[in-house]
């Protein structure tokens, strides 16, 4: 995959925000005014709809059931998928395009129940969060298990911002009950309530010689949003923390390093999809490798969730 490079070429898309002490850098298509839309058909099996599933990127419009490729400008990949399981092509859409006013567009998460039924094969229910990340989805999806190794997380980055801001609203059902749906074990309802959540986190990588991916965490920015908003809150500042950060005030364990069955999955050298261990915290004055921002209508493991939930962005720019 050829990942988008978010470094000092960038300085073409900055804007002065207070004389030249600060500096606002748009993220690429995180205006969300454009959009790929892909049009497919689903398995006769399963009803044979054409279903309209939505990728971030150049205005475009694909037809037919080809996987996916981020778009060579675009640095953004979402949990709209297109799998094939057991041969039956489905279609699974949670982030949409919507509009904030004077056409005006912005990105729409939500989390739903997507469903698959053919009589006699195949009955499953799968509760998917709205999600937005940098990097890129595998297609076709082929089965629900081990989504992280599904998703190639981060993009080569190496600057050291401030801040990362961004536009919000929220949407919690007045029932945030969490549930667990994974499609073939049975529906769980738990007994904890949902979060929408955006972050920011800055790794230094590096690959030992039998292909292992490694890290230590450079910065961190997470927050999770709990409460309806009845309006848009603008150029929200969430601040990027480096370093060890534990004993920091506003270190909460949400923040804390991914790894074991929770670590999310790369490329290596040899082109083999691999998790990306978070092994410690690093210097708080190092260099990241690589940027990882992901945005996402639950907070919750994969399959977890709160079935409404609802999360729009606009304008995701990093501050300098």
């Amino acid at each position: 995959m050829k990942l988008f490079r978010l470094s000092t070429t960038t300085v073409a898309l900055t804007l002065c925000l207070i004389g030249s002490a600060q500096t606002l850098t748009p993220i690429p298509y995180g205006n969300f005014n454009s959009w790929v839309v892909r049009e497919i058909k689903e398995s006769p099996i399963i009803g044979g709809k054409t279903k309209t599933v939505y990728a971030i990127g150049p205005n475009d419009t694909i037809k037919g059931g080809i996987p996916y490729k981020n778009a060579s400008s675009s640095p953004w990949a979402t949990s709209n998928i297109m799998a094939k399981v057991m041969g039956i092509t489905k279609c699974s859409n949670a982030v949409f395009p919507d509009t904030r006013s004077n056409n005006d567009r912005c990105v729409k998460l939500t989390t739903i129940l997507e469903g698959v039924k053919a009589i006699g094969i195949i009955n499953i229910k799968v509760l998917v969060s709205g999600s937005i990340f940098l990097g890129e989805m595998l297609e076709p999806i082929s089965s629900t298990k081990s989504p992280y190794s599904k998703m190639e997380m981060g993009i080569p980055f190496d600057r050291r911002p401030t801040h990362l801001v961004f536009d919000y609203k929220v949407s919690v059902p007045d029932d945030n009950r969490m549930m667990y749906c994974s499609g073939f074990s049975p529906r769980k309802q738990l007994d904890t309530s949902d979060n929408a959540e955006v972050y920011i986190i800055l790794q230094r990588r590096w690959e030992d010689s039998d292909g292992n991916l490694h890290a230590l965490r450079v910065g961190t920015g997470r927050e999770r949003f709990n409460h309806t908003t009845p309006y848009w809150v603008n150029a929200h500042k969430l601040p990027v923390l480096y370093g060890d950060i534990t004993q920091h005030p506003d270190y909460k364990p949400f923040m804390g390093l991914i790894s074991g069955e929770k670590a999310y999955y790369a490329r290596n050298s040899r082109g083999k999809m691999v998790p990306v261990q978070e092994e410690g915290w690093d210097d708080a004055n190092a260099t990241p490798t690589h940027m990882l921002i992901m945005a996402s209508s639950g907070c919750g493991t994969a399959y977890e969730g709160t079935v409404g939930m609802t999360l729009w962005l606009d304008n995701i720019a990093l501050q300098y």
